[in-house]
């Protein structure tokens, strides 16, 4: 190939993907070198970090090829960096410190998607709904998780309801994604289904991040257990105060002449959102930091709809929809790592912990079914529901190692084992799961939803005058009636129309 030829040979498709990834990878690997030299080495937990970032994205890529949840492929690229032999000091070598922060932020940037994504309107009338699909379910998979697990594995009573609130958070890196996209092919718009799912979902995870709080506090406090139990319901009035007063301040700052309003928008709105997560782990009020974060977004998402056009507005969501493509493969990659094999010295605890997940689903999916009964829906409306509750991923990979990391923190070697079990089997749930759901919502959708016609025809009515505007101002002619009018700019830029 000579020279000339090189040139002007371009990569296209995978190839030209891969060849960018890998390029920008290169770079940054680079410039962390030159910053922290020796962390960005082999056997530093920099460079473990770049490794574990690239194989989950392969993995991710390998598993969508074949349709299956990419975030499958993900955790399963992980597990091995920590398992497989020689590859698996990269995974041993990544820091507590720095898996805890990657995981929470990528719990932030999924609340700030689901906050945006919610419908007043649809939540404003669906909100009895709401509520009982967000509390029943989740408490009646606790409960019987909680049950089964001590009676079946021998856990103790605390450590048995913070793993029934491990198991029974619903993952919204599955569910909000699977029900966007449904709502943007018109399914289920008419009865505001999407914005039900997803606002019970949100609510859902709050609830069971609140009583895991709980049961871990009871599981390694020394303190008043009165004043324990009773900061799970003060934490989350805290988090709907911040989400409320932050949210109003945010109607009028910044400026709505500013020249880069959206910009600045996208970045108060994550970095409230960073500081509800974060700030609240700082001041031991965690169980605040999930809900302050989603109703933030939500409250803003309520003014900046009036206020944006939809593309304006979307600017925001594909921004967070951005930083969620970087943080994801992250933070399922790392609850893979954090599983290690010589850690389940009991495969019988494997099974039994299957068990316990299964018992748990079913309950969920009876009593989701009985909670939206009556509510508007119909049969295949009710059960597509009940099959949407089923994911779980994101908050079990965010605070399903949170009691082992406590108990190592305390250097308390009794605990550890429980820590272990919960992580073991929260990684399970995940595997099993989130695979299952994300199947289970692709395919029963359009089956059982009814699509919204008018929705699709909107939107290719606003795709066709929109080209065909933009042919229009190509051509410089507009045709009125008999009348055919010549549209001319002058150097202002002002339009003349002259008849011809």
């Amino acid at each position: 190939m000579s020279f000339r030829n090189m040139c002007t040979f371009e990569p296209r498709g995978v190839l030209a993907m891969m060849v960018q990834f890998f390029v920008l990878l290169l770079m940054v690997w680079t410039v962390t070198l030159s910053i922290t030299d020796q962390s960005a080495l082999p056997g530093g937990h920099l460079f473990s970090l770049i490794i574990l970032f690239v194989s989950a994205v392969s993995g991710g890529y390998i598993f969508s090829l074949i349709r299956l949840p990419p975030l499958l492929g993900m955790i399963l690229a992980g597990f091995g960096l920590s398992n497989l032999p020689v590859v698996c000091l990269v995974g041993q070598n990544v820091t507590p410190i720095w898996s805890g922060a990657l995981r929470r932020i990528a719990l932030t940037v999924i609340l700030i998607r689901a906050g945006l994504g919610l419908d007043p309107v649809a939540l404003k009338k669906l909100s009895r709904t709401v509520i009982k699909l967000a509390f029943l379910p989740c408490i009646s998979e606790s409960v019987i998780c909680a049950v089964t697990s001590h009676y079946l594995i021998g856990l103790p009573w605390d450590w048995s309801f913070m793993l029934g609130f491990v198991l029974s958070a619903i993952s919204p890196a599955v569910v909000v994604p699977a029900l966007l996209n449904l709502a943007e092919r018109g399914y289920g718009l008419d009865k505001g289904i999407p914005t039900l799912v997803i606002a019970a979902a949100s609510i859902d995870d709050v609830v069971c991040i609140s009583g895991f709080g709980i049961a871990l506090g009871i599981a390694f406090s020394t303190g008043d257990l009165a004043l324990t139990i009773a900061r799970g319901p003060l934490e989350a009035m805290l988090g709907v105060a911040y989400g409320v007063v932050l949210g109003l301040f945010l109607w009028i700052i910044p400026a709505k002449d500013s020249s880069n309003l959206i910009f600045y928008r996208a970045m108060l709105l994550f970095s409230g959102g960073m500081l509800a997560t974060f700030g609240s782990v700082y001041a031991d009020l965690s169980g605040a930091g999930p809900l302050g974060c989603l109703v933030l977004a939500f409250v803003c998402g309520i003014r900046w709809r009036k206020e944006s056009t939809k593309e304006q507005y979307a600017v925001i969501t594909d921004a967070v929809g951005l930083l969620w493509m970087i943080f994801q493969p992250l933070l399922f990659g790392l609850i893979g790592a954090a599983v290690r094999v010589e850690h389940i010295q009991n495969l019988r605890i494997v099974g039994l912990g299957i068990a316990v997940l299964f018992i748990g689903l079913m309950i969920r999916c009876l009593v989701t079914f009985v909670a939206v009964f009556r509510s508007g829906l119909n049969f295949k409306e009710q059960l597509f529901v009940s099959l949407a509750w089923i994911p779980k991923a994101t908050v079990q990979a965010a605070i399903g190692g949170l009691a082992l990391d406590q108990a190592t923190h305390d250097k308390d070697e009794e605990l550890k084992p429980l820590g272990i079990i919960v992580l073991t089997i929260a990684v399970l749930s995940i595997m099993i799961t989130a695979p299952i759901g994300a199947l289970a919502i692709a395919v029963s959708g359009p089956r059982c939803l009814k699509h919204d016609s008018e929705h699709e025809r909107r939107a290719s009515t606003s795709q066709n005058e929109e080209t065909t505007d933009n042919t229009q101002a190509r051509n410089g002619v507009i045709c009125n009636g008999n009348v055919r009018e010549k549209v001319i700019e002058d150097e202002n830029v002002d339009i003349v129309v002259t008849h011809i």
